[in-house]
């Protein structure tokens, strides 16, 4: 069936995300799928229990527009203790139905006609088509491999009267990259005394190695205030079906996001949020997270030891980014799907983040994943 007129799309250059393709690529040729970035070991089983727990007690209805206060309380007292900044769970935290619905409902809130955004590349797909979608422009601004830093004077140069956004990432997905203190310190030079205000997406807060600590924008109290703060349960807890997440935000930028998410999600599965909030009680549960984490990259990496892939190792994040260049000059879009096809791995080609061509010779590998999958996948990738 289709429909009979003519159609005019807002999103005409928008199409079937790679993970997507990536992810059903891998299911038919029965590959190790290491492309889209979901964990394969169980959710934590006390959590688990405690969502039944809360659905036997009855508690199946709707939740407040806003977020259940308990659940909103223990982000504020998390995000008090790791980063001094205090916000009011009344008003200046909303939990959203996963970190993409906070993001978008973050950028829609904010962004007119003509407005400009500034999204650093490689960058996760959702961000320019939700500005295309408020009728703003999405500003470019590319990174380079290896390293992915930014340069913030030539950022500076980008910004006109018309940028009202900056979004940023840290930890980095795809990159794996981390912002310094120093980036923040730039981030803040070049906002002062203006109108534009910070997206951060927060969402691998608690996913952060080799001893880096996580520079929230939370940590500075000039950003703070012109900041929406994004973060997921679904990436800490490794439970991204339950797609459950928060925004932080100070009161009057707060007030503009919820009248988009009323209308959006207006409220979030209940149960996972009394049981999450129950789940944060324990430190324990979100602070080992990185430990973990860092265990399984190291796992991944290592076993990678003699294959003809270079490797910056991760700073953050569950995806580990590998240079192809000394094994094939092929375009990473072609040897990702001839890496699913022949060789039974599936990754994630890196120049999809970006809005122009790049060609790095990049690919991103999750290994969110059991150490048993991280050594099959990495004994096919050393013979490459």
């Amino acid at each position: 069936m289709k429909y009979p007129e003519s159609l005019s799309s807002k999103l005409p250059k928008v199409s079937t995300t790679i993970f997507t393709v990536m992810s059903q690529l891998a299911k038919e040729h029965n590959a190790i799928n290491l492309s889209q970035g979901f964990p394969d070991f169980p959710v934590a089983e006390s959590l688990v229990d405690k969502v039944y727990e809360y659905m036997k007690k009855g508690f199946n209805q709707y939740a407040p527009m806003q977020g259940e206060m308990a659940l909103r309380e223990a982000v504020a007292e998390k995000m008090e203790n790791m980063y001094s900044q205090p916000y009011n769970p009344d008003t200046e935290i909303t939990i959203t139905a996963g970190g993409t619905e906070a993001i978008f409902s973050a950028i829609t809130s904010l962004i007119k006609e003509e407005d400009e955004v500034i999204i650093f590349t490689p960058a996760y797909d959702c961000y320019a088509p939700t500005v295309e979608l408020s009728g703003g422009k999405a500003i470019y601004f590319p990174l380079r491999a290896p390293n992915y830093d930014i340069d913030w004077n030539e950022v500076k140069k980008l910004i006109t009267r018309r940028t009202r956004m900056i979004i940023i990432n840290t930890p980095h997905n795809p990159t794996g990259q981390v912002l310094s203190a120093g980036d923040m310190q730039q981030l803040e030079r070049i906002t002062k005394d203006n109108e534009i205000v910070i997206l951060s997406d927060e969402v691998y807060e608690h996913i952060i190695f080799d001893g880096y600590e996580h520079q929230s924008v939370a940590r500075y109290p000039k950003l703070a205030e012109r900041s929406f703060i994004v973060g997921s349960f679904g990436k800490t807890f490794h439970a991204t079906g339950w797609k459950v997440g928060y925004c932080a935000a100070p009161e009057n930028l707060m007030k503009e996001f919820r009248k988009v998410h009323q209308y959006n999600i207006f409220a979030v599965n209940r149960p996972v949020q009394l049981a999450l909030a129950d789940h944060l009680k324990d430190s324990s549960n979100y602070l080992e997270v990185s430990e973990m984490y860092q265990e399984k990259r190291n796992v991944f990496v290592s076993s990678l030891r003699g294959s003809r892939f270079k490797i910056n190792r991760s700073a953050g994040t569950y995806f580990q980014l590998l240079d192809y260049s000394e094994i094939t000059d092929e375009k990473d879009t072609d040897f990702s799907v001839r890496l699913t096809k022949e060789h039974g791995v599936a990754s994630i080609p890196v120049s999809v983040f970006y809005n122009n061509p790049v060609h790095d010779n990049m690919l991103r590998f999750c290994f969110a994943k059991e150490e048993e999958t991280l050594k099959r996948a990495a004994e096919i990738l050393v013979k490459l």
